[in-house]
């Protein structure tokens, strides 16, 4: 049980760090800088990546919890 609760955890975090990141870019390509929002927007994408990993082990948890 432990395990899906850091799971949840490490979902959320991802997900908050890639909206912020992605706020982020905005922000910069609004100010003309595409390189620094080129930056954000990669480093979003990695985390979104971490956070479905994290999402997948949660799905298979409830997936076998009938």
């Amino acid at each position: 049980m432990k395990n899906i609760i850091e799971n949840h955890k490490k979902a959320a975090k991802h997900l908050e760090e890639a909206a912020k990141l992605h706020h982020e870019a905005a922000k910069h390509h609004e100010e003309g800088n595409h390189e620094k929002a080129h930056h954000s927007t990669v480093t979003a994408h990695g985390h979104t990546a971490h956070a479905v990993d994290a999402e997948k082990e949660i799905v298979k948890h409830h997936a076998v919890k009938k």
